[in-house]
């Protein structure tokens, strides 16, 4: 097109692209990467047919990829607030492992997963949740998760326990996670109850 049109220059480019392939956002970011300097998106990619653009992939995008040398002047920590709203006032729920927005966005539930992120978050983060408004990752308690996770959730609830009482709860809290889908801090509570372990301090 800059080749073949004259005056082209004068006018701004824009990409619009549906998501019938999957492939709305990189075909987005591809067409700013060659010259077009204006995206058509929508929160959450609501749209026609497989919907559109996504602007939260977009904007974060170019965030993460400061050598595009492209910005947005969005302001990313309204993006989860933003989609949420959207979502309710649309009556369309977002998918849970939708990218940037989804509940399980910054979830981890397998252990090797959370051992990882416990120790740094930027191993399996590659952007910080408070970023786009969410208030820090989530560790999900389940049959997969291991005693690094169930030790991590333990301390943020006060119990901060020695490697023998540690074992024990986790012999138990594997049982109960066997029962249940996920295993809550109400549930974490009435284990460290029941089996009368004693916190270290």
């Amino acid at each position: 097109l800059y080749e073949n049109v004259k005056g082209i220059d004068r006018a701004i480019l824009s990409t619009h692209c549906h998501n019938d392939l999957g492939l709305a956002t990189a075909n987005s970011i591809a067409g700013v990467s060659n010259g077009a300097r204006q995206i058509e998106c929508t929160i959450n990619g609501v749209g026609e047919r497989a919907g559109n653009t996504a602007l939260e992939e977009v904007v974060m995008i170019l965030r993460q990829h400061a050598d595009l040398n492209l910005t947005t002047g969005v302001n990313t920590r309204l993006l989860a607030e933003t989609s949420a709203m959207v979502s309710h006032l649309m009556s369309m729920p977002v998918q849970a492992n939708k990218a940037i927005v989804g509940a399980n966005a910054f979830a981890h539930s397998s252990g090797i997963h959370q051992d990882g992120v416990i120790k740094c978050r930027e191993t399996y983060e590659i952007i910080d949740p408070k970023e786009v408004g969410v208030a820090d990752s989530s560790i999900v308690l389940t049959a997969r998760s291991g005693r690094a996770a169930l030790a991590y959730r333990l301390q943020k609830l006060g119990y901060d326990l020695e490697r023998p009482a540690l074992n024990t709860a986790y012999a138990s809290f594997l049982q109960m996670a066997d029962r249940q889908r996920e295993v809550f801090d109400n549930d974490l509570h009435i284990l460290i109850e029941q089996e009368k372990l004693v916190a270290v301090g």
